[in-house]
């Protein structure tokens, strides 16, 4: 394995997590130059890897895996068996962090609950991420993002005013618990190491949802009326949204009443500016539907490429709506570099795969792409003869076992 060279270098989670809002966390943590030791059942591993088709290219394994598990070494490990928890306790021992998402409760049984390990391990920073967190009556429910969009409201802000609650078209609230998993643990560990003392990171999804509903939430608080559905319209600014054009669709984003001033004398539209309707953008919300039905026709005389050329030009706030091909397509996302192609353990030498980049730019201490997605088990006997001092024999007779 290549030296870790990230801010994170020199410290090793024990990553007892699956599917994507702990492996979010737990990849973040590798990005950043942790060690992370991926704990897998042996002969299935995370559920994730028969999430498929689509498979990468010349590969058995599924994108939605590769996506969340890079910088990660993967070991089988059967924690249900006495021997795979006295292995998984002598690993922890070495670790500095745990991160897991099993149901509240689960891993107790196993002697791998967050008390039973802070006896043990005083030191270790131990990360749950789980559906409700760990107390409220909702705990022992699972969790799923559809599950947890729908009750953390964001469905029922987006879609059209007059069609069906929509959930975000990819799963945010899994993103998001995961994002917030690691900023707990990265406060952990400062803390662990100012005091010796580890402590539990209590992550429930709902909580992460509700957290990020942000101004919608606010405006709820602040007037205590539900927000109404308003599509691909801001909630608070307007015009602030997506226009068809004489081609397509754009997107418009006029953020104060300088802009829209901007934006009426470049166009031949000043007569607006001397109608009490479009004077202030607290007039333009409180008439939101005439303010839309005026600019409509507007936008559509003429194509796409005209209105973003134009109006970039007058820094007013505009853009395409993106298909994926031309998002990945996009000149400025290239220079960003943000596909990076890693070599795979199942392709011959040379060959890669492509995995989006971690956005993170640190100057100093870049993210860090040292290991591909690893095949199921992969590293076990690596590990486990590194860590543990395990010979051949011991392991040949622990597979024998379906410990490993």
């Amino acid at each position: 394995m290549s030296t870790p060279t990230g801010p994170l270098a020199g410290l090793r989670v024990f990553d007892l997590t699956r599917v994507l809002a702990g492996p979010t966390c737990a990849q973040m943590l590798g990005d950043l130059g942790a060690d992370v030791i991926k704990i897998e059942k042996p002969g299935s591993g995370d559920d994730t890897r028969g999430f498929a088709p689509p498979v990468m290219p010349g590969t058995k394994e599924s994108a939605y895996f590769v996506g969340v598990n890079r910088n990660k070494r993967s070991v089988t490990l059967d924690i249900a068996t006495k021997e795979g928890q006295e292995l998984a306790l002598q690993l922890i021992a070495q670790s500095d962090i745990l991160v897991e998402n099993f149901k509240v409760g689960a891993l107790a049984k196993y002697g791998l609950g967050y008390e039973q390990l802070h006896a043990k391990f005083p030191k270790l920073v131990y990360c749950s991420i789980t559906g409700f967190g760990q107390t409220g009556p909702y705990a022992p429910r699972p969790g799923y993002d559809s599950l947890i969009q729908g009750m953390g409201g964001v469905m029922s802000l987006t879609g059209e005013p007059d069609g069906q609650p929509q959930k975000v078209g990819v799963p945010v609230a899994d993103l998001f618990a995961g994002l917030y998993g690691c900023i707990g643990i990265l406060a952990a560990i400062r803390h662990r190491d100012a005091t010796g003392i580890g402590q539990q990171i209590d992550i429930g999804m709902l909580d992460t949802h509700v957290a990020w509903l942000a101004n919608q939430g606010m405006n709820y608080l602040a007037t205590g009326e539900n927000p109404a559905r308003l599509g691909n319209q801001h909630p608070n600014i307007v015009p602030y949204q997506v226009f068809p054009t004489e081609d397509g669709y754009m997107v418009l984003s006029v953020g104060n009443d300088p802009t829209f001033k901007r934006f009426c004398e470049a166009f031949d539209l000043t007569h607006l500016l001397a109608d009490e309707r479009f004077a202030t953008n607290a007039a333009r919300v409180a008439n939101r539907q005439f303010v839309t039905d005026t600019q409509t026709p507007v936008k559509k005389t003429h194509p796409t490429t005209w209105w973003v050329d134009r109006l970039e030009q007058l820094k007013i706030g505009c853009g395409p709506i993106n298909t994926l091909e031309q998002v990945f397509a996009d000149p400025h996302v290239q220079a960003r570099g943000v596909v990076v192609e890693m070599p795979h353990a199942s392709l011959p030498d040379g060959g890669t795969v492509k995995v989006i980049a971690n956005p993170v730019r640190l100057s100093e201490t870049p993210a860090d792409y040292r290991l591909p997605p690893p095949l199921l088990g992969q590293h076990t006997d690596e590990v486990l003869k590194q860590a543990l001092g395990l010979d051949d024999a011991k392991l040949a007779e622990l597979r024998g076992k379906g410990v490993i």
